[in-house]
């Protein structure tokens, strides 16, 4: 077989990669901004705590975020159990876990470049606006969040790269299930882990770097792109 022909369990992988790391990104953006704005301009007793825990999935090791999700998340944790008695949702063992694993470990890139966005606005021209009238939230969605679009990019790109490369936290939590929860790294940890499974997990790791240079690319052009168009 040639080399570059992806084998069904790889497009499998690949298509759940993209599927997880997509719904990932998306659903922890709007809590994203909402904690990166929390923490550019609120004061507030426990502000240092609360960015510590943001953070804190950056310097832990991923196993042990996994654990800990399923600890909390399982059908049996804390909140797991409750969820599933009372809304009938599992997240351990299935992509949902697995969305919920990836946008934990790539929530804090997220948050410290949209963050670094923010912290760059001229709050001058917030005050500008708001002295012609515009209320918080006008000034925040006419003003603030399109000045923030490139650190927003440049966020949205990085956890969704992290997200592609999510692999303890998603092993520990959902574990490595062919169809549900085995995205790329797992699968190329399994090719790893099998005879004359080394021309397939080259096959994933050469996918594996370009996908995550393309997203690196793609985010410093856009984030360029956007901040020449902001200034005008």
């Amino acid at each position: 077989m040639p080399f570059w022909n992806l084998t069904e369990v790889e497009l499998e992988a690949l298509r759940l990669s993209l599927w997880v790391s997509g719904w990932a990104v998306a659903a922890s953006l709007p809590l994203g901004i909402l904690a990166a704005w929390v923490l550019a301009r609120l004061r507030f007793p426990g502000k240092n705590l609360l960015d510590g825990l943001i953070h804190l999935p950056l310097v832990l090791p991923p196993v042990v975020t996994g654990y800990l999700l399923l600890v909390l998340l399982g059908r049996n944790g804390v909140i797991g159990a409750a969820l599933y008695k009372y809304l009938g949702i599992v997240l351990a063992f299935n992509w949902k876990g697995a969305v919920l694993a990836a946008a934990v470990m790539s929530f804090p890139l997220l948050v410290r470049a949209v963050r670094l966005s923010l912290e760059g606005v001229d709050q001058g021209l917030e005050a500008a606006a708001r002295t012609l009238g515009a209320g918080p939230l006008r000034v925040f969605f006419t003003v603030t969040l399109p000045l923030m679009v490139p650190g927003i990019i440049t966020g949205l790109i990085l956890a969704f790269a992290r997200s592609l490369g999510e692999f303890g936290a998603t092993i520990t939590f959902v574990s490595n299930i062919r169809g549900q929860t085995q995205t790329l790294p797992l699968a190329l940890y399994t090719l790893t882990q099998v005879p004359d499974g080394e021309m397939g997990a080259m096959r994933l790791c050469i996918l594996s770097v370009l996908i995550a240079m393309v997203a690196l690319i793609c985010s410093e052009v856009l984030a360029r792109r956007f901040a020449r168009r902001m200034q005008g």
